[in-house]
């Protein structure tokens, strides 16, 4: 999922331009015939163009980075990548093509991997968190992120940095930035899968759990992620059937499956069977304006 953001020069940012890239989420049920009744919007210019897969993709990497320091009860989790074919031909590195392997890594603010587990903020020393310096004159402003599993941080479009984990358990980091206001957040936040290409992750004993996906932040000059973010999706799955994704402008739909964990949804029974949709990410998507 990809989400950009403009912070202004007022203490929490107002304007926001957000676009999400491939975030897995949602489990699916049957095809739905009928949207959501608050839609349609206006037809997207140009149109979507939707690339579908169907079942598991195959190994390239079976996991990015092991933990470096494994103890019992941890939840631990390996970071596989690999690829997968379109149904027309493309294709496509799952469940992200990343910049893990050549990015910085971003500090740890909690990370089990890494040793560092502090009780509190009162065991975390900020002043020993480098300070990231794109405007001489900026002033220096701390960030706190944490992501369900895997994010990417832009800031006036360069890449600040990556989380240490992919995958999990599950952990935060935490930045200083010296900028100028108002300045651009750009996010790419992943979930990702032990299913390649099927978006589903082992859980409580099901092997077949639809994946689901989160990213928090907060900023010391009152940028919050709240209702205000825009984003958007690249990669949905797992899905019983491409049309569980209906497009309405910009937006890829998926409200009227009810979720993964809502009462009434219907998950997807289709499981190596299940398809994806994935959409193009667009080029100079973190970029300002």
């Amino acid at each position: 999922m990809l989400k950009v953001r403009q912070a202004q020069s007022s203490l929490r940012a107002s304007a926001w331009l957000a676009l999400a890239a491939t975030l897995a989420l949602l489990g699916a049920a049957q095809a739905q015939s009928s949207p959501p009744s608050k839609l349609p919007l206006p037809k997207a210019d140009p149109p979507a163009k939707r690339i579908i897969t169907q079942g598991p993709g195959k190994t390239v990497t079976e996991d990015l980075i092991p933990c470096a320091n494994p103890k019992p009860g941890m939840n631990l989790r390996k970071n596989p990548v690999g690829e997968i074919t379109a149904q027309d031909g493309t294709k496509l590195t799952v469940p992200v093509a990343n910049n893990f392997a050549t990015a910085p890594k971003l500090p740890d603010l909690y990370n089990e991997c890494a040793g560092v587990t502090p009780k509190d903020m009162s065991e975390v020393d900020l002043n020993k968190v480098p300070i990231v310096e794109l405007d001489k004159d900026g002033e220096v402003i701390t960030g706190f992120m944490v992501a369900d599993n895997y994010f990417e941080l832009y800031i006036n479009g360069q890449l600040i940095g990556v989380d240490a984990t992919p995958y999990t358990p599950f952990n935060s980091h935490v930045v200083r930035l010296r900028v100028k206001r108002p300045y651009t957040i750009a996010v790419l936040a992943q979930d990702w899968e032990d299913k390649l290409g099927l978006g589903m992750e082992v859980f409580q004993g099901n092997t077949w759990h639809s994946g689901d996906g989160g990213f928090v932040a907060k900023f010391s000059d009152g940028t919050v992620t709240d209702s205000t973010w825009k984003a958007q999706s690249f990669y949905i799955s797992p899905l019983q059937h491409p049309d569980d994704v209906v497009e309405y402008g910009n937006i890829h739909d998926t409200s009227h499956l009810g979720g993964r964990i809502h009462p009434l949804a219907k998950l997807p029974t289709c499981r190596e069977y299940c398809f994806a949709v994935h959409y193009p990410i667009p080029d100079g998507w973190m970029n300002p304006n």
